[in-house]
Formats: structure tokens, C-alpha cells, sequence
């Protein structure tokens, strides 16, 4: 488990600066890196939101700031 914890923290830290590269300076670092495979492209945004579902499902049990005490 930690290991796709670790994929999915990954994936959502690459979402995140996409997002805000694509809103800062208009540029689209997925779309870039990957423009010409647009079926991986989608690909890598299919996993982005799901490491956020899954990161938003499992963020209690696995933050030690967050964790019951």
C-alpha cells in the first residue's frame, strides 16, 4: 500500500503543478511533454484524478499530522 500511496501522492503533485502552470503562465506541462500521444495524455489525467479520489479516500489513515491521536 505504501507504494501506491507513493504513486498516487506522485501523481497528484504533477496534477497540481500542471494546473498551476497552465493557470500562471498558460502553459500546459502534461500537454507538452505528451501532445503528441493524446491517448497517453488522457491517460496521465484519468490517473491524476483518480489519485486524488484515492488520496482524498485514505488521507486519514495515512497523515501523521491528521491521524486520531
Amino acid at each position: 500500500m505504501k507504494m501506491l500511496h507513493m504513486v498516487a501522492f506522485s501523481l497528484l503533485v504533477v496534477g497540481g503543478l500542471n494546473v498551476g502552470l497552465t493557470s500562471m503562465l498558460n502553459f500546459n506541462l502534461v500537454n507538452t511533454v505528451l501532445g503528441s500521444m493524446p491517448t497517453i495524455e488522457k491517460l496521465v489525467y484519468t490517473l491524476v484524478g483518480v489519485s486524488a479520489v484515492y488520496i482524498a479516500y485514505t488521507h486519514m489513515n495515512d497523515c501523521k499530522a491528521c491521524a486520531k491521536k
